[in-house]
């Protein structure tokens, strides 16, 4: 056992109790020999086989532009970059907001906010919705959801369809450091709770079809252990931090399936809800505004075989493309009432080297009610849509405070071009249609309210939200 972690180029897992064992080599090397080389087209034939999984990596909080896959100078994610290298990367994708219920509901339904109306705190997904993991099971897969984040608690509506839905009891752990997000405090255990029970699962589950949903967290609360206590002491190379840490734990899972022969047959899904902002725009944390730190995140999806040449998807596109995507790659029925569509036809344009064909790019929306954990707040919402080279934020009840961005030019946001020029009709008619969305509600119900006890809310508040009474 010691001379394969001196050996192996991969973290991997031993199972003493609860405790997870991770390599603490800086430096990866794939390898994946239970996987096979095929072309772009193999993609879709994925849809005609019968013995397909499906793991979806939510990891919360994490933008796009700290992964080195996305050009960060920094390697806070080797074992990620490397896989996403012969897989599928999104390179723009929206989330539909900063604050996860908002984004993760619009995500699971492909359904815009204003649709939908999960909006605030006390907001739940009714269940006349259709979700990703209801598709799966009534396919005869088993549905497993993980998740350590209060705001996809069954409480609101998130676990429908899934045969088991839990939050992963801590277990033993290592020393590490726990920095807390700003405003924040640690919560219970770290994610490596959450592989461990993931490897337990896929040690149980045999030869049946699986989907598995895992909610990291550890990101959001900027833990890491020593070994990724690499790049500094600043809030921000904390995050870096959690990163590489997150990256490691990625991949033993990956080595788990390597070792149990599953790679070949287990499509897998690296998500995020949201991003982070650093001062950017002179906040810390998300959930606070629109800005393309908090909303740009990535979108990464690994076959169950190498690709012969990595496929980059340029266009921007939007969380809420992500399941009708994944639905039409492996076979299953679209989602009712979607937003979001499929963004297979980009993939494969990309992949033959073809510009993206106008009917494939669309504008993309975000927004998010200012006041979202305050029970008398009016629900003014700030909304983005993204088109082209542009974007434009405002806030949607009374068309205030516009903020204009050439992406071209200017990607971070910091040069506002609302008060040196006309806003272009073509994004004023675009935000005009959005806010037409908001009687248009996909299951002809409006979202629930659920009154939260002192204990839920106590939880909810340790994420680093600030939720009053």
């Amino acid at each position: 056992m010691a001379r394969r972690i001196l050996d192996s180029p991969w973290p991997y897992f031993a199972l003493a109790g609860v405790l997870l064992l991770v390599a603490v080599a800086t430096q990866f090397e794939v390898r994946m020999p239970t996987r096979s080389e095929a072309p772009a087209s193999a993609l879709a034939e994925l849809k005609q086989r019968d013995d397909l999984n499906v793991i979806y990596l939510l990891i919360d909080t994490l933008r796009a532009d700290r992964l080195s896959a996305y050009g960060y100078e920094r390697e806070t994610s080797p074992i990620m970059d490397a896989v996403a290298k012969h897989g599928i990367i999104f390179e723009n994708t929206v989330a539909q907001s900063s604050w996860t219920k908002t984004s993760m509901a619009s995500m699971w339904t492909g359904t815009h906010p204003i649709r939908n109306g999960i909006l605030r705190f006390n907001h739940v997904l009714p269940e006349e919705a259709t979700l990703p993991a209801e598709l799966f099971k009534q396919a005869g897969y088993r549905t497993v959801g993980l998740w350590r984040n209060g705001w996809v608690e069954p409480n609101f509506g998130f676990a429908q369809g899934f045969d088991l839905y839990v939050r992963p009891i801590a277990g033993a752990e290592r020393a590490r450091i726990s920095r807390g997000s700003p405003g924040g405090s640690p919560l219970t255990g770290t994610d490596e709770d959450m592989v461990v029970s993931a490897v337990d699962f896929l040690n149980q589950v045999g030869e049946e079809k699986f989907f598995l949903y895992m909610h990291f967290m550890d990101i959001h609360q900027y833990v890491y252990d020593d070994v990724s206590s690499i790049f500094g002491t600043s809030y921000s190379d904390a995050y870096d931090q959690s990163i590489h840490w997150t990256d490691r734990l990625v991949g033993g899972l990956l080595e788990t399936l390597r070792e149990q022969d599953l790679l070949k047959r287990t499509l897998i899904v690296i998500a995020s809800d949201h991003g982070e902002a650093f001062r950017e725009h002179n906040s810390e944390g998300h959930a606070r505004n629109l800005y393309q730190e908090v909303t740009h995140v990535p979108f990464i999806v690994i076959p169950p075989f190498i690709l012969e040449e990595g496929i980059r998807v340029k266009p921007t596109v939007s969380n809420l493309d992500v399941w009708p995507t994944i639905l039409d790659l492996v076979g299953l029925p679209e989602l009712p009432g979607a937003d979001g569509r499929s963004l297979v036809p980009l993939v494969l344009e990309a992949a033959n080297g073809a510009p993206a064909s106008e009917d494939t790019v669309r504008p993309v929306f975000a927004q998010l009610a200012k006041g979202w954990g305050q029970p008398q707040s009016n629900e003014r919402s700030m909304v983005s849509v993204t088109h082209g080279d542009k974007r434009l934020m405002r806030y949607l009840e009374d068309g205030t405070e516009s903020r204009l961005f050439d992406r071209k030019s200017d990607r971070a946001e910091q040069n506002d071009l609302a008060e040196q020029q006309d806003i272009p009709e073509e994004l004023e008619t675009l935000l005009a249609e959005y806010a037409e969305l908001r009687d248009d509600v996909p299951w002809g119900v409006a979202p629930k309210e659920v009154e939260l006890d002192e204990l839920r809310l106590n939880h909810l508040r340790a994420l680093g939200y600030v939720i009053k009474p």
